[in-house]
């Protein structure tokens, strides 16, 4: 298991202070060790207490992380480009941070459907889990035959991703799914979901209401009964993530 990389000195969150050795690099002088160095000089103490506050669909992050703004992110990513075992070192250190760019570097091909598999059962926080959905488990090859098993799966990060890639299908290509038996898991197991299971499986619901009119009463029928998100908190031109809000919102924008 890998040690976590800070530990708390005094009541304020510091930067996480590395224990590493260099990452192994082809054609490359980045390692490890100076990737994390970076990404402690860009840690702040406010993005660090943001990413550890709590929400609705999610925990907060723990102690192992810098405070890394997402920009900054992406930033040192173009800097040092692809490079994929500078990512699985990254990954390996289950530091927030070092994950969050560890996405941005990774070549997903190079992946195979266990290695991705683990990836996705390591996750410890919810944004986290969001950025590799959205650059390596969308775009790798055996997306569908994982998400398939992951909708089994009671692991709530794993099941997470397969509620996610599955109401990414409903929105895109909904052929072969069995939309009412969807809905009728939903139902029956969205209220005693894990947090972070809710969020996606609500997610489905929705995008359910919104591309298929046939289902459209019953989705919303479900988003009622269950009650979820009905009271949270939206800024001003936000939609509403409570599912007969968001459904009616998108359906009355296609007009």
């Amino acid at each position: 298991m890998v040690k976590k990389l800070i530990s708390k000195t005094t009541s304020q969150p510091k930067a996480a202070k590395a224990k590493t050795t260099p990452a192994r690099t082809t054609g490359t002088a980045v390692t490890l060790e100076e990737t994390l160095g970076q990404l402690a000089a860009l840690g702040k103490a406010s993005v660090r207490a943001q990413n550890a506050k709590g929400s609705a669909w999610a925990k907060g992050a723990g102690d192992n992380q810098f405070g890394v703004s997402r920009g900054d992110l992406r930033d040192l990513a173009k800097k040092i480009k692809t490079n994929h075992e500078l990512a699985l070192a990254l990954w390996a250190t289950a530091n927030v941070d070092a994950q969050l760019l560890a996405t941005l570097l990774i070549k997903v091909n190079l992946l195979s459907a266990a290695e991705l598999e683990r990836m996705v059962k390591s996750i410890t926080f919810n944004w986290v889990a969001d950025w590799l959905h959205s650059y390596v488990v969308k775009e790798h090859a055996d997306k569908e035959t994982l998400r398939q098993k992951w909708m089994t799966s009671n692991d709530r990060w794993v099941a997470r991703e397969g509620w996610q890639l599955t109401a990414g299908r409903v929105a895109k290509s909904p052929a072969g799914l069995d939309l009412a038996a969807l809905l009728e898991r939903i139902e029956q197991e969205m209220g005693s979901a894990a947090l972070e299971v809710q969020w996606t499986m609500n997610t489905c619901l929705a995008e359910i209401g919104i591309h298929s009119p046939q289902h459209r009463k019953r989705a919303i029928a479900i988003g009622e009964k269950l009650g979820l998100y009905r009271d949270y908190p939206c800024s001003k031109g936000c939609t509403s993530p409570f599912a007969p809000i968001w459904i009616n919102e998108m359906v009355r924008r296609q007009g």
